[in-house]
């Protein structure tokens, strides 16, 4: 094993810098992380840094990240399904989520709206709302779980984004594909390819049989039952092919990306 790094000022307090450090972590890293046993020597163990010299709650929280993403992208199975429930189970009204008020919500207009194709990809023209819909769709009741600890229960129909990735000639073998949506502060997220390739991970076009509102993401999301709700970008207008890991809004803030849910 490698020298472990020194990383901490003399003199400051262990349990203070531990308790800082989980509070910058999300919701639901913060609750197993304390539960597990909330100590400077877990910080250690999980970053393989020796906190003696300069540092900084959010820089060994980047490499908690980096650590907690490498395992379960490890746990990660592809072929394991998000359970599924009846109609009589969808959660109504499903609620809206996001930084801001639904009034705040983009107002896409559908006519002249394109999804954008970037990156690794052999065809990179862009495809119109009405040539989406002329993919084949599917339909799935599952569950979308949150971050901040709520859940509900929606119905989703849309294309599954591994067929749309293999009609545009996507480089499979990428590490990626990253979001851009139409949001006021450009929302970004990535997926890894293994998810994206997963079966239920769909780009989303309806709600509940009727036209994806604009609440829940009009006129595309994509819904990827495998993931906290952050990691399923609404109002999407681009994606890209990429082996470079770009960030995302809440990733950039020191959320996992992996973030299985």
């Amino acid at each position: 094993m490698g020298r472990m790094r020194k990383l901490l000022i003399p003199g400051v307090d262990k349990q203070l810098l531990v308790r800082d450090a989980a509070k910058l972590m999300p919701d639901l890293t913060r609750r197993r992380f304390i539960s597990g046993g909330a100590s400077l020597g877990a910080l250690t163990l999980l970053t393989g840094c020796d906190v003696t010299d300069s540092f900084s709650a959010e820089s060994m929280l980047t490499q908690i990240s980096k650590f907690n993403d490498a395992v379960q992208a490890k746990l990660f199975n592809p072929n394991t399904l998000a359970p599924t429930f009846p109609e009589s189970a969808i959660t109504r009204p499903f609620p809206f989520n996001a930084y801001y008020a639904l009034a705040d919500a983009p107002d896409v207009d559908g006519s002249t709206w394109k999804l954008e194709v970037r990156g690794l990809v052999e065809n990179k023209k862009s495809w119109t709302l009405d040539e989406l819909y002329q993919l084949p769709q599917e339909k799935q009741i599952t569950r979308h779980i949150c971050v901040e600890g709520w859940s509900a229960i929606g119905s989703w129909t849309g294309t599954p984004l591994r067929h749309f990735l293999q009609l545009v000639g996507a480089d499979m073998r990428a590490k990626y594909v990253w979001f851009n949506c139409a949001d006021m502060d450009g929302y970004n997220s990535p997926l890894d390819m293994a998810t994206a390739l997963h079966p239920q991970t769909q780009m989303t076009f309806k709600f509940d049989n009727d036209i994806l509102p604009r609440a829940y993401g009009y006129p595309m999301k994509i819904r990827v039952p495998t993931k906290l709700g952050f990691k399923n970008p609404k109002y999407v207008i681009s994606l890209e092919v990429t082996n470079d890991y770009k960030g995302g809004y809440w990733e950039d803030q020191g959320y996992n990306s992996f973030s299985g849910s």
